[in-house]
């Protein structure tokens, strides 16, 4: 396999970190690159990151400033932890580490701005097939990766660890709840064709029809694509624009679960990060919910709001949402356990370790040949 960075072990390298991605709001994205690859957390690499105030500036640095590094720097690592490199990286592929966050630029194009299709989608798709060593944020990305990278790339399992990032951890559980009380539901995401808002819409209004008074708190900037929603928005819907993490505990604090009607995620941080605070999760019945989940949360399909919110009024009561709060807490829990062995596997790579990744559960397999 070709997929290992010429490094002896333990060599100190120079890593040259892209976050060129990095300008305005800290979204999902960006709280893993700042987390995950912290200066700290590359220690004892000498780390410098590469910023731009702009795209222009991005697009410039990610085709040609990055790759004139590689040629000058022969002996650097480049860990691309959010958009995709540029195809002139290429020259130094064995020396170039892409994060993938999710694959929905290649499997979801309808779901995708001008922008994403026109720049995003063939630099990601190029860098899949030249680039040997991968690194995901789940083993439902990973899959997904696996299917479109080139064979022989290593595809390695980086979950990230999911930190207090809003303050929950001193809460008691959800806003306290009773029969009649007003459910008060939390989606938190940029309103984006992707993240299927009409669903949470034509799920709440599902649930006022069966008897349960509900509000929907959308927390999110308005992204690309049309809305129609936002033009004439029912009553119960209270949006309240982009918030910073620390500006989000209140509205949190204030509600009793958190629903995500997303179409495609590679693992969708905000219901993890809820956890912390023992928020119950509502999300679609698909395999990267279902991974990132366990048996913490309540999985329905969306697209059939009547039978979800059937089920969603079936589940509520004092007594469901107090173990609700109790597993969410040791879901969390679980999955920064399984991310600080990613963790350690991932410094013992950057070190030169051959066999950092040398058990079969540490990285996504190809599929057998039939």
């Amino acid at each position: 396999m070709t997929s290992r960075p010429d490094t002896p072990a333990g060599r100190i390298r120079q890593i040259y970190l892209d976050q060129t991605h990095l300008r305005g709001h800290v979204t999902g994205i960006e709280r893993v690159t700042l987390d995950l690859f912290a200066p700290d957390k590359l220690e004892p690499h000498a780390v410098r990151a590469i910023t731009s105030g702009s795209l222009p500036g991005m697009i410039a640095a990610q085709h040609l400033a990055l790759p004139l590094r590689a040629l000058r720097d022969r002996d650097a690592l480049f860990l691309f932890p959010g958009f995709p490199p540029g195809p002139l990286c290429a020259l130094a592929a064995e020396r170039c580490l892409l994060y993938v966050h999710d694959t929905f630029l290649l499997t979801r194009p309808e779901d995708l701005s001008l922008r994403s299709r026109l720049y995003m989608s063939p630099s990601f798709a190029m860098a899949l097939r030249w680039c040997p060593n991968l690194f995901v944020n789940s083993r439902t990305t990973g899959e997904a990766v696996r299917a479109v990278c080139a064979p022989g790339a290593r595809v390695a399992l980086l979950r990230p660890p999911v930190r207090d990032a809003f303050g929950l951890g001193d809460l008691p559980g959800p806003a306290p709840y009773g029969p009649g009380d007003t459910l008060r539901i939390l989606a938190i995401g940029t309103i984006e064709p992707r993240k299927n808002y009409p669903a949470a819409l034509a799920l709440t209004v599902a649930l006022i029809r069966a008897g349960v008074p509900a509000e929907l708190h959308l927390v999110g900037r308005v992204g690309w694509g049309r809305h129609a929603f936002l033009d004439d928005p029912p009553p119960f819907l209270h949006r309240h624009g982009y918030r910073s993490d620390a500006d989000l505990r209140s509205l949190a604090a204030s509600c009793h679960m958190l629903l995500s009607t997303s179409k495609a995620e590679g693992l969708g941080l905000p219901l993890l990060e809820v956890q912390h605070g023992g928020l119950p999760v509502v999300a679609p019945d698909d395999p990267v919910f279902r991974e990132v989940l366990g048996r913490s949360g309540l999985l329905i399909r969306p697209g059939e709001p009547d039978a979800a919110a059937r089920e969603l009024a079936a589940w509520l009561s004092a007594d469901t949402l107090a173990r609700a709060a109790v597993a969410s807490r040791d879901n969390v829990s679980r999955w920064n356990a399984a991310a600080a062995e990613d963790g350690i596997r991932f410094r013992r790579f950057l070190a030169g370790d051959p066999n950092a990744y040398g058990h079969p559960d540490t990285i996504v397999s190809a599929p057998p040949h039939p």
